[in-house]
């Protein structure tokens, strides 16, 4: 069976704890192989993160795994969550630059991904297996795209054991990345990551921003659509678990789903997969 692993981001409310565990509860019956809760801007969630890992881990008995990221952080701070998670029983982290908060103007002792990684091997070696960020349609603030292969294959080089895509709905994207990074001497495992299409315009926010491109003609079905949210849903989950099919097909090693902490369009995909 494929390993598939879901991300979710850490509850700050009563309310959206309660949305985590009903979504938490009908995803782990896939039986994925761990779910990463992300880590805000700068660290805006410092302490929300390691209680959500604990939680999962504790009161849901699956791999929670942290995402670490060094923008606007300290070494000093990267250094004690590193230990707490390692108290926790964390043996896999997310390690990631991250980007700084609105406002925020220091960029932190770490700049880069790859000097995140290399800390980690630095003070904890083999420890942690280490998944790092790749962007099969070039990161949206790379000076062009040869020179994003080559930051990924220097996180690679630092010490990463794998990676985990940006989403995207053009499987060619995906495939050539992986061989223009395999031409580079790169072989570590590249897992896509898929963005169930939820609520589109706000997928489109999240796009725009993050330079995932959504095919044209995906746009104009939904518009065509117009308010019929039925039909728009079952469009959605079709459109992406054909997507999942193609990768699978070309030999993915995995698939990483964006919950956004729903449920119900990540199940839709994978009901259609089953």
């Amino acid at each position: 069976m494929l390993p598939i692993s879901f991300e979710f981001y850490p509850p700050k409310t009563d309310e959206q704890r309660e949305q985590l565990d009903r979504s938490v509860r009908k995803l782990k019956t896939y039986a994925p192989q761990f779910m990463s809760v992300t880590f805000g801007a700068g660290g805006s969630t410092l302490s929300h993160t390691p209680e959500t890992v604990q939680h999962l881990r504790g009161d849901h008995g699956v791999m929670g795994v942290p995402h670490l990221t060094c923008v606007g952080g300290s070494r000093e701070e990267i250094r004690h969550l590193l230990k707490l998670y390692r108290a926790l029983g964390c043996e896999r982290i997310v390690a990631l630059r991250g980007d700084l908060p609105s406002g925020m103007a220091r960029s932190g002792d770490l700049r880069y991904a790859s000097e995140l990684v290399a800390l980690i091997r630095q003070e904890h070696g083999d420890y942690f297996h280490i998944e790092v960020a790749a962007y099969p349609e070039t990161h949206p603030q790379a000076e062009h795209a040869q020179a994003d292969l080559r930051h990924f294959k220097i996180k690679a080089d630092a010490g990463a054991n794998s990676a985990i895509t940006q989403y995207f709905y053009n499987t060619d994207a995906y495939f050539r990345f992986v061989d223009d990074v395999r031409a580079l001497g790169v072989d570590i495992p590249i897992i896509p990551g898929i963005m169930p299409i939820a609520n589109f315009s706000q997928l489109r926010r999240f796009s725009d921003a993050c330079g995932a491109e959504i095919p044209r003609w995906v746009v104009q079905r939904m518009k065509a659509f117009g308010d019929d949210a039925g039909a728009i849903r079952e469009f959605a989950a079709d459109v992406v678990a054909q997507l999942c099919q193609r990768l699978i097909a070309g030999g993915a090693p995995g698939l990483h789903f964006y919950t956004l902490n729903l449920a119900k369009p990540t199940q839709a995909i994978l009901q259609r997969l089953e």
